[in-house]
């Protein structure tokens, strides 16, 4: 685990970035598609956010959510990913739709700087702002 201080403008120069960024997002991409076939299907990004339990924690305690629930809230995320409405998700969707949330983050967290613990998993994008920025700044010091 490692302590970062980031603000808004970090996560904005990291999606700036584009080449990074899409590295980045297009990574995220290859490990969520399971089978490889170059989309994510509903199964494949459910999955991923039923591993994260985004919804079935509240502040780290496990809260009971009816599966109906899940299924309609896993299904409009899905819905809002798949903008063509193709029944799967291309890599062009995924990156339009993580620059989103992503740039959301940005202006969630504004411009004052908040020390955060992140996991030192080399997915988590919050991070790999954070580390964009730090090397940045050890250039110029250099």
């Amino acid at each position: 685990m490692g302590v970062v201080v980031i603000d808004g403008s970090t996560v904005r120069s990291f999606v700036e970035d584009e080449e990074q960024f899409k590295k980045t997002i297009d990574e995220r991409f290859a490990a969520l598609d399971l089978n490889n076939d170059g989309v994510l299907s509903r199964s494949e990004l459910r999955k991923t956010f039923e591993s994260m339990r985004l919804l079935e924690s509240h502040f780290g305690v496990d809260v009971v959510t009816p599966q109906e629930e899940l299924t309609s809230l896993y299904d409009s995320i899905f819905e809002k990913f798949d903008t063509d409405q193709s029944g799967s998700v291309d890599r062009e969707e995924f990156r339009s739709e993580m620059k989103k949330i992503v740039l959301a983050i940005a202006d969630g967290l504004g411009s004052c700087p908040i020390t955060m613990a992140l996991d030192d998993d080399e997915d988590n994008l919050l991070k790999k702002a954070a580390d964009l920025e730090a090397s940045k700044l050890e250039k110029k010091a250099s």
